[in-house]
């Protein structure tokens, strides 16, 4: 009996933590550098984190149940819950520059270790497994999706301090509904799917 009360309280203190809502307050210290914590909607800070894993904090003052970091020695966004899980890697929305995608419609774009995007929810909880080679954000429930994409750069990559952007062209767009499920994709343009579902971006995006 008591080794089952025990799995049980395993149990539940694990539903527990990986549903507590917490924000990243940063504290600058010497040489420019920042600690990070993590704290609740009470005030009391959960956790200090180690500066030697982390480098930047991509997360505003909101409160929510995954925060946003670059991780030394790890590639691109990691989204962390409130005891340092990795939950998954964030979508970069502009090739050349920092600019970690972020929730819209309680959904946020996610990469897998082939940058295929999918979607994870406000929990962290991912809800479309990565699989399109590219994806808009939602906008009433539909998303946007291209198949056989390419980038094209602009300016002179070769050179180091040249200019790092890409526009990228697709053979074939689409667009998926909220369960990730296709419901429609061939030869047409953007702006035709565009127009078909009335998409539109949130601030810019």
């Amino acid at each position: 009996m008591k080794f089952t009360l025990t799995l049980l309280s395993v149990f539940l203190f694990n539903i527990v933590t990986a549903q507590t809502k917490f924000k990243v307050v940063g504290t600058e210290i010497e040489n420019w550098r920042n600690i990070y914590s993590l704290v609740d909607e009470y005030g009391k800070t959960l956790k200090v984190l180690d500066t030697a894993k982390y480098y930047i904090s991509m997360n505003d003052d909101t409160i929510g149940y995954f925060a946003i970091f670059g991780k030394k020695n790890s590639p691109g966004w990691s989204a962390i819950d409130v005891n340092e899980n990795i939950l998954f890697q964030v979508f970069n929305t502009s090739f050349g520059e920092p600019s970690p995608d972020y929730l819209i419609e309680n959904k946020i774009r996610i990469i897998d270790n082939e940058d295929k995007i999918g979607f994870a929810n406000e929990k962290g909880e991912i809800i479309i497994e990565p699989q399109f080679e590219i994806a808009t954000s939602f906008y009433n429930g539909k998303a946007i999706i291209g198949k056989k994409c390419k980038k094209i750069p602009w300016g002179n990559h070769e050179d180091e301090n040249g200019c790092h952007h890409y526009s990228i062209t697709c053979e074939y767009q689409g667009y998926i509904d909220e369960k990730g499920t296709i419901l429609k994709l061939g030869n047409y343009t953007f702006d035709e799917i565009k127009e078909e579902i009335d998409w539109k971006t949130y601030d810019g995006y």
